[in-house]
């Protein structure tokens, strides 16, 4: 992944404005709820602009966000302390933002930066900027939570086997982890090879799919965003993902030491099928494996 998520992030929000989170919101803190977890604190694997991680902030969780992107979580931070209106009016699509070294310092945020929230109302969001392959916390926390297939953009699965054991690590006695994926079937079926292209007042996005011989799937985005002048930046971003199977990720949850391991057809709460584009998996921790 080139580059994934920097001017992007100016415009992913307004992009994915299609995204059912509220729905998807619904379904998270009701599989909380039904494990016991009706508050403290939940830690969110590539947040992004903090579309989920502001929902489940509001029901009363304390929540760490966590994003290898500094300029998603730039702009996490200004939803966060504007609210999502305006923070929208704020940003107006503008194209100057400033570095990453200087975006850190103004958000706080730090390279590998540990710590945990304050307990507040429910608007107190701590964001670390950290790979979630490498992620650490101040201490354990009654879920993690991971969604909009963050997951996939991981292509190793041996690093997907280390994500999961951090998880187990962090994850306060039999905490629970929830995470959506996209399956092979999605990719190959769904998406394929199609060009999905957008046109907006100010924003056109063109977006190529291709079906890679390594088992990979490549995504290229292009992005028109109009200037302040009337002129139109074009910017691109090359993503790269990997689809799987429930059984391949069974199998490096259980070697980490997860348990309880369940798969749902998306967010429906219907067992997962072969023809299931997005699967959300549950799974608890069970004591901690060495590392």
């Amino acid at each position: 992944m080139s580059e994934a998520y920097g001017a992007f992030a100016d415009v992913y929000e307004y992009l994915m404005d299609n995204v059912p989170y509220d729905e998807w919101f619904e379904r998270i803190r009701e599989l909380l709820t039904e494990n016991g977890i009706r508050d403290g604190i939940i830690a969110e694997l590539g947040c992004g602009t903090g579309a989920m991680t502001r929902r489940l902030s509001a029901a009363g969780y304390d929540m760490i966000g966590i994003d290898a992107s500094p300029d998603m979580l730039e702009h996490a931070r200004e939803y966060t302390d504007a609210g999502d209106e305006e923070a929208d009016r704020n940003m107006g699509l503008e194209e100057d933002h400033p570095g990453d070294e200087e975006t850190d310092r103004n958000m706080g945020l730090e390279e590998g930066h540990n710590g945990k929230p304050e307990a507040g109302d429910g608007r107190e969001i701590l964001y670390l900027l950290q790979d979630m392959r490498s992620f650490e916390l101040y201490g354990t926390v009654r879920a993690v939570v991971c969604c909009c297939d963050s997951i996939n953009y991981i292509t190793d699965p041996e690093e997907v086997g280390e994500v999961f054991r951090l998880v187990n690590n962090y994850l306060d006695p039999e905490g629970l982890l929830i995470m959506d994926f996209h399956t092979p079937y999605y990719y190959g079926s769904v998406l394929k090879e199609r060009t999905i292209a957008e046109v907006r007042e100010d924003v056109a996005m063109i977006w190529e799919n291709e079906e890679a011989e390594d088992g990979l799937h490549r995504m290229y985005v292009t992005v028109f965003r109009e200037e302040p002048d009337g002129s139109y930046r074009r910017f691109e971003e090359d993503h790269e993902q990997r689809g799987y199977t429930p059984e391949e990720l069974r199998r490096l949850a259980e070697t980490a030491g997860l348990v309880d391991i369940t798969f749902y057809d998306g967010y429906t709460g219907k067992p997962a099928s072969d023809s299931s584009e997005r699967i959300v998996m549950t799974a608890r921790e069970h004591g901690k494996c060495p590392v």
